[in-house]
């Protein structure tokens, strides 16, 4: 579907800009976008090295597994009957981990296998589990305490201070985060009282 719509934007561009005799705007334009996405791209790259070196460390170190534990009192009373020794649990607090760092890109194959043990933990094949159906939201809706990938964006596109947003998203998704997993206990809830009846 989406290819489509670039597909007729990209069409619309070329023969408005010919209509209004902008040719060589909308050329222009093309190749400036072209160069930029290029450098925004490296800079990108750069960055998630960086940050994924530096999560790799923490984790050859033993630091990720203690920032785990602190997780572990929540983690048991958000995900019940989950132990909290299997490769689901620890796989979970890794990805929560990774999200608060601003890692997406480590996050999402720890996520991945979260999701996979999960399947194992709650025998479900068909249909996702309570514990599956938090675990997305609080993938979705993480906390990011360092949100890596928007402030080297901002960086980029020339800010002097690119973790200035950082209480509006430490609230934006607190509160999504906290709507995210209200709607999914009641859900569950609903679900269980509609078995009953």
């Amino acid at each position: 579907m989406m290819k489509w719509v670039f597909s007729l934007l990209i069409i619309f561009s070329i023969v408005f800009g010919a209509i209004n005799g902008n040719i060589a705007e909308v050329s222009n334009a093309a190749l400036d976008s072209g160069l930029n996405t290029l450098e925004l791209f490296f800079v990108l790259v750069s960055a998630m090295a960086v940050w994924g070196g530096i999560m790799r460390i923490a984790e050859k170190s033993g630091i990720t597994n203690k920032i785990s534990l602190l997780f572990r009192p929540v983690a048991k009373i958000i995900f019940k009957g989950l132990d909290t020794n299997s490769k689901a649990f620890k796989a979970i607090t890794m990805n929560i981990t990774a999200n608060l760092l601003g890692l997406g890109n480590a996050a999402t194959p720890l996520g991945m296998q979260a999701m996979q043990e999960l399947e194992k933990e709650d025998k479900t094949k068909d249909t996702a589990s309570q514990n599956m159906i938090v675990f997305t939201v609080i993938n979705t809706a993480s906390i990011q305490l360092i949100p890596t990938t928007i402030a080297t964006m901002r960086l980029a596109h020339g800010s002097k201070m690119p973790l200035e947003i950082l209480p509006a998203i430490l609230i934006v998704s607190a509160i999504s985060l906290t709507v995210g997993l209200t709607v999914a206990f009641l859900f569950n809830k609903s679900n269980k009282g509609g078995d009953k009846n």
